[in-house]
């Protein structure tokens, strides 16, 4: 399918009256018709800038011979809808995002796309469509946050959520809880640590689908411009070249991309969309992969939540060509996989240099030997759970409590914010998985408050739901199979030890095996009464460990 279908030729003519009656000259119509999918609105803040973005590649797109054209996709701010019913509608619209793409994109018959998403979900269901739709397809993010600072530190959205739970632990008063509402997040863009967002716009670059310094370069700089220019030239380029998402996507590029994930400490949620993307690019990409990858990929970076440097300090330091170039030296990544560039990686990051090693760890010198993400399996979760290791305090590594179960998230903050979660606890929380949520909400409320607490490095938390990127400690999500599909999540007790020991990729629920098997006997998932949406997507979705694709 392309423009040729829907402007050439005599039966084509009501077609072209169509576009004469969008404005559109011959000369226009006779170039290539390329896309470009915005997701700017004015409720994300990572999305506020996307019009200026926009103008830039298209303003790429016409000098380099081809007739742009915008068309819209639908994006949440997870910060926004977290902690209450609206984050069940983040995860399910990176299908929302796919779907409607790819009609867009096959209905009009577009040459080629430029994707211009920025936070979370639009940036994996745009990938998802990128792969679907497959013709010649770059992308240009709207770029990170730069960090705030309050007294005289850096800080993000993660502080903030964090600044609540120490209020609520009476560690800070209401001026200075003010004082962090009014300037953690200082700027547009995706938040300023590696949090979900920024985990895949630096992913893109790692798969090849996004030029240089798409996942670093601030939102508010000067380059993001130049960036999102150059972008639109270089779809007219691949155009020329017929390269195309499959061409690129390719399991080796999918490879490439976790293993950067290691290396950066991508957020846990990277192992929900990295899947999904492979499944539209009919690659298998399991959770037992992951673990293959982490144990030979050293972590080299420790961004925010994991440590105190931000994306501003990542672009600095050479973006993720540079992290990329460390992996080389030990042949981490394949060097010969094509990218939108029409280029090698290896000709890419040749000359990336690492400008800052406190930044961008040399790769003899990396914070851990193995990478940033573990999947635990065991009885609780014998299918799989994640958990984000770089982020885990070296005394919870290995941790062992008593259950402190909760059926929603709702449940748990009030029990965090009333003071009865205690040192060795395990908390909990179940029934808000893809399926029993539906919608696998993020549960940063909970961990942030957690931890601005004081109880890091003595609390862990375990949910069939998920964690922002923004979330540190130990957490561990995605247990695989949830509570509403019968897992055995679901017939956890209050005081039932759990033994989590994330060097060794375990996690187990200490009982009886004959009591366990007595439980599950008898256990009988909770139902929840659903309507529109939701009811839909709760019938069709997969388990975490498939990456909550729609089956």
């Amino acid at each position: 399918m392309s423009k040729e279908n829907v402007v050439k030729g005599v039966h084509n003519a009501p077609h072209r009256s169509l576009f004469h009656a969008l404005g559109l000259t011959e000369e226009e119509q006779n170039r290539p018709l390329i896309g470009i999918v915005s997701s700017y609105n004015e409720i994300v803040p990572g999305h506020m800038n996307l019009d200026k973005i926009v103008d830039a590649v298209k303003m790429g797109v016409a000098m380099a011979g081809g007739t742009p054209i915008v068309f819209p996709a639908i994006a949440v701010c997870d910060g926004i809808a977290m902690g209450h019913k609206g984050m069940k509608y983040s995860l399910v619209t990176r299908d929302l995002i796919a779907d409607s793409t790819e009609a867009m994109a096959l209905a009009h018959g577009f040459d080629g796309l430029v994707m211009v998403p920025n936070c979370d979900k639009n940036v994996p269901g745009l990938l998802m469509a990128a792969a679907r739709v497959n013709i010649p397809t770059v992308f240009v993010s709207g770029g990170p946050m730069l960090a705030g600072k309050i007294d005289g530190h850096k800080t993000s959205l993660s502080s903030m959520f964090e600044a609540v739970g120490a209020f609520g632990a009476g560690k800070i008063n209401e001026e200075k809880l003010y004082e962090y509402e009014c300037k953690a997040c200082p700027t547009c863009g995706s938040c300023s640590g590696m949090y979900t967002a920024n985990s895949m716009n630096c992913l893109t670059e790692a798969l090849g689908m996004g030029l240089k310094g798409n996942g670093t370069i601030p939102a508010v700089y000067s380059r993001r411009i130049e960036l999102a220019k150059k972008a639109g030239m270089a779809v007219m380029e691949m155009l020329r070249r017929n390269i195309r998402p499959r061409d690129i996507m390719t399991k080796e590029a999918l490879m490439n991309a976790l293993t950067v994930d290691m290396a950066l400490g991508c957020s846990t949620n990277s192992m929900l969309h990295l899947p999904a993307i492979a499944h539209e690019c009919d690659v298998e990409l399991d959770l037992d992969i992951a673990n293959e990858i982490s144990k030979k990929t050293p972590n080299l970076c420790h961004l925010a939540p994991a440590g105190s440097t931000y994306m501003e300090d990542l672009d600095e330091a050479g973006g993720v060509y540079a992290v990329m170039n460390e992996l080389s030296r030990k042949g981490l990544v394949n060097t010969e996989c094509i990218t939108v560039t029409g280029k090698t990686v290896g000709e890419n990051i040749a000359d990336s240099a690492n400008l800052n090693p406190q930044v961008i760890r040399p790769i003899d010198n990396p914070y851990s030997e193995t990478g940033g993400i573990a999947v635990l399996k065991g009885n609780l979760a014998p299918e799989g759970s994640v958990v984000k290791r770089s982020a885990v305090s070296d005394k919870m590594l290995v941790f062992e409590g008593k259950a402190k179960v909760f059926d929603s998230e709702e449940e748990a903050q009030a029990a965090i914010n009333a003071g009865k979660i205690q040192a060795g606890d395990v908390v909990v929380i179940r029934y808000e998985g893809p399926k029993g949520g539906p919608g696998m909400r993020e549960m940063l409320s909970p961990t942030s408050a957690i931890m601005g607490m004081g109880l890091g490095e003595s609390v862990a938390l375990i949910t069939d739901g998920r964690f922002s990127g923004a979330t540190r400690g130990a957490c561990i999500g995605h247990v695989t199979p949830e509570a509403a599909s019968g897992g055995m999540i679901g017939v956890v007790k209050d005081g039932d030890v759990i033994s989590i020991n994330i060097p060794e990729n375990t996690i187990e629920l200490k009982v009886d095996k004959a009591e366990l098997d007595e439980r599950m006997k008898n256990f009988v998932p909770k139902k929840k009464e659903l309507s529109g949406y939701l009811k839909r997507y709760a019938a069709l979705v997969s388990g975490g460990a498939k990456g909550a694709v729609l089956e």
